[in-house]
């Protein structure tokens, strides 16, 4: 049994410390659910009638009204009505109940709606057959962030009627365009500007010569969910690994021999234990909703960028690697612990609650470093993550209580506590020490202190992983550690894996891409010896790319690097005016020095020939990094529209241009934009390791940037 305990423990180790990290958030986020109707069932020519728009907005969010133009303003509401002689407009569009405010980062007035927004539009009908044809665009924003522009159909049809017949009946057809969050910002046909909804409306209509582009829509919420499932599923499986710790696991039969051996009977042992298991789910789902609290966007992305909070992180790993190796123990203050156990002296379920308490603070210097190590991989921004992710690692955590209290016969299969629990805590601490080198590497590049390059960072892996190796093998031992005389079959495999895998990082010395890790180590741009660009066709796509360059130097390219011998650039108006001098699309990269997708993207995805060649011979790339903390001249400072603050650093000016134009914040973040127009070319994508449908999102972008050159 011992033997197959610690095959558990590797398994479960190897899921929680390396499935944990590849994740980020965010947030899925719904639009505002229209209805169309009108004013009465029944008309006849030459009367009117009211179509009316109404659009149920969710909190936190309100919607921008018709009625005020405001320049350089948000994005109002548009109604636009395709031309028919069955039918003419009477008055201008009329919002209904709007909500009227001086808004001091845009310097005037607005008008907006909250819950609930209405708008109606007078029609006089001239003929049988009439149809109303039209779309209506809007905008959704809450205090912190807006939506994309959502442009969506609408058709009032079947106007059968006939002069003086009033029995004649009118009704509408539900749209047929489902909306999408992440959609591009289209135009109203050349001609709708004929038929404005208001003369507010007409101002901020853009008259076209072409059509709107249609563009595929690339929903992301199934991957995202999938996501969210995978990180409770790492997280149950902490829990289950954190009763394998020497803290936790001798106190199981302990516990579930208090509820079996009470005088009130089985039924009420049971009872107990299972509010003793729902206490400790209460307890841990409470740490996650504190965290969630203050786990914001911008609380977020300061955790995932700054150097000092990922410099604070390494820190706190490396403590936790220390107290896991058995240099000390992290304890809770003993009069603290001591004051919640006499509460659980007292007895009844009151007490059983104060137990659970107990066993929470005493097992605190084996799970807190587990626990901190899930929620710091939550901290992405969204607030259902910890909480869920608390709630499936308290469940596991739990349930093993409560199972053991109803069979309590199963306590004679457990294993004897002994050495093989400290086994357990310290490969902990080697995975741990591992993991801080990850926090301090984004510190490393965000700062630009070239400490932590790739080659140095790996030659520390290496000797980590080799070690933990050796450990298993019996070749090491700790101070708290049992005398080892021969080791078991199963751990003689776990350290062939553990060692195999440190045999696997040592090409990386030498340039070998390691795609299975690539998120966790820094850029192969930060390497100093690199055989494997003498690859031939890495060092066409270098050549080559050079040819799509406008000038001999880019801005900043003192600083950045694209990976994959691709050439670019790294300023957004640089790259934008290349674009238009080579007649190429614009492929813009939203990135960051701690963006882990960033670099498993560039690994796995931007390193197929499909897309490398695509990316070489079709498009002017730019990589915006939004949190280098580069300081720019004064004369490029510029003040954000969203949040009139003046922006001073490369980060801050790449990451306004992503929240002000394109209305996201997380990274990676692909756009494929026409230089002239600056229009989307197709849905921006954001993390996808499906190649295919990569290709698929550069091939459309292409297609539809030569579409436009061709009207």
């Amino acid at each position: 049994m011992p033997l197959l305990m610690t095959k558990r423990i590797f398994l479960l180790t190897a899921f929680l410390f390396i499935g944990c990290s590849q994740f980020s958030s965010a947030q899925i986020l719904n639009p505002a659910k229209w209805k169309h109707s009108l004013s009465k069932n029944q008309v006849v020519v030459g009367e009117t009638v009211d179509l009316i728009f109404e659009a149920d907005i969710p909190e936190p969010w309100y919607m921008y009204s018709s009625d005020f133009v405001l320049e350089d303003g948000p994005n109002v509401t548009v109604f636009v009505f395709e031309p028919n002689s069955a039918y003419k407009l009477v008055g201008k569009l009329k919002p209904i109940g709007a909500k009227k405010k001086y808004d001091t980062v845009f310097k005037g007035n607005i008008t907006y709606f909250i819950h609930k927004a209405t708008f109606k539009q007078t029609i006089k009908v001239l003929s049988e057959g009439a149809v109303v044809k039209g779309t209506y665009t809007y905008q959704l924003c809450n205090n912190e962030s807006c939506l994309p522009p959502n442009e969506k159909e609408f058709i009032f049809e079947n106007f059968s009627v006939a002069k003086g017949n009033s029995s004649s009946s009118l009704h509408t057809v539900p749209n047929s365009v489902k909306t999408n969050d992440y959609t591009a910002i289209t135009e109203p046909p050349a001609d709708s500007s004929k038929l404005a909804a208001t003369e507010a409306n007409a101002s901020v209509i853009k008259k076209q010569t072409r059509k709107p582009l249609v563009l595929k829509k690339r929903g992301d919420s199934d991957s995202k969910n999938k996501s969210l499932a995978y990180f409770m599923f790492i997280a149950f499986l902490a829990g289950i690994a954190s009763l394998l710790t020497p803290c936790v696991f001798p106190m199981i039969p302990m516990t579930v021999t208090f509820f079996t051996n009470t005088s009130e009977g089985k039924h009420h042992a049971v009872a107990k234990a299972f509010i003793y298991g729902i206490s400790i789910i209460l307890i841990y789902t409470l740490i996650g909703v504190v965290a969630a609290r203050i786990n914001g966007p911008a609380f977020a992305n300061l955790l995932s960028t700054h150097w000092i909070p990922n410099l604070l992180f390494t820190i706190i790993f490396v403590v936790f690697a220390l107290s896991f190796l058995g240099m000390f123990e992290i304890t809770l203050p003993s009069r603290f612990v001591n004051s919640v156990d006499r509460q659980a002296d007292k007895g009844g379920y009151y007490g059983v609650f104060f137990m659970a308490f107990t066993i929470v603070l005493v097992s605190f210097s084996c799970t807190g470093p587990i626990v901190g190590t899930i929620l710091v991989e939550a901290a992405g921004g969204e607030l259902r993550k910890p909480i869920l992710g608390m709630l499936a690692y308290s469940s596991a955590f739990a349930i093993p209580f409560t199972l053991f209290a109803l069979f309590p016969e199963w306590l004679n299969s457990l294993p004897k506590s002994g050495g093989w629990l400290n086994v357990v805590k310290v490969t902990f601490g080697f995975i741990e020490l591992a993991l801080a080198f990850k926090f301090l590497s984004v510190a490393d590049q965000v700062q630009h202190w070239g400490i932590l390059d790739r080659e140095v960072y790996l030659c520390f892996w290496i000797v980590i992983f080799a070690l933990l190796g050796f450990y298993l093998l019996g070749k090491i031992r700790l101070s708290h550690d049992s005398p080892v005389e021969k080791i078991s079959v199963i751990r003689l495999m776990l350290a062939t894996v553990t060692l195999a895998f440190t045999v696997y990082l040592i090409p990386g010395l030498w340039g070998a891409p390691l795609k299975a890790i690539s998120g966790y180590m820094p850029p192969m741009t930060s390497q100093d010896f690199n055989l494997t660009l003498t690859n031939t066709a890495i060092m066409t796509a270098e050549r080559d790319s050079e040819k799509s360059l406008c000038d001999t130097i880019p801005t900043y390219s003192d600083v950045f690097k694209l990976p994959h011998g691709l050439n670019g650039y790294f300023e957004y108006k640089q790259a934008v005016a290349c674009a238009k001098a080579k007649n190429l699309p614009l492929f813009i990269d939203f990135t960051g020095h701690g963006c882990v997708n960033c670099r498993k993207m560039e690994a796995n995805v931007w390193s197929d020939p499909q897309v490398l060649k695509r990316l070489k011979e079709n498009f002017v790339v730019v990589a915006l990094y939004v949190d280098d903390p580069t300081k720019v001249p004064e004369k490029e400072w510029i003040t954000s529209t969203f949040d009139g603050k003046v922006k001073k650093s490369i980060g801050a000016i790449n990451g306004d241009i992503q929240v002000t134009r394109f209305k996201n914040n997380a990274q990676p973040y692909y756009i494929l934009l026409d230089p002239e127009t600056e229009e989307l070319l197709a849905n921006p994508v954001d993390y996808n390791p499906n190649i295919p449908e990569f290709v698929d999102f550069l091939d459309e972008g292409k297609t539809n940037f030569e579409l436009l050159r061709k009207e």
